[in-house]
């Protein structure tokens, strides 16, 4: 039943991998970090690279902090603001008022004039 592919499963050019063709690996040091949900996540840095202070948690995305006590607070989602409430910010109900009044009037003189 041999079907004579005797290097099944490899792809050609594919030889021993080890140390010896890949180098020594840097020297490394594991940092852990938290999250708000308290995730924590064990992170591989390089000896003499520097750490950074905050990390996005591979699991719930949230920012992660060395201290376990103390994480990041979860980052707050502004709700979704529709275009009227962007208006409604910038002009007041007068404001408002004056333009609709302003556009009726428009729309009128255009109607009247033949």
């Amino acid at each position: 039943m041999a079907s004579g592919n005797a290097i099944r499963g490899t792809r050609v050019g594919a030889g021993p991998i080890g140390e010896s063709e890949r180098g020594e690996s840097a020297p490394r040091r594991r940092v852990s970090y938290w999250c708000a949900r308290g995730h924590e996540s064990n992170v591989s840095f390089a000896v003499d690279a520097a750490e950074p202070e905050t990390w996005d948690c591979p699991r719930c995305g949230f920012p992660a902090g060395k201290d376990s006590q103390q994480p990041p607070d979860a980052p707050r989602n502004e709700p979704y603001k529709t275009h009227l409430a962007y208006v409604k910010e910038r002009r007041s109900e007068a404001d408002g008022e004056a333009i609709l009044a302003e556009a009726l009037a428009r729309l009128e003189s255009h109607r009247t004039t033949p």
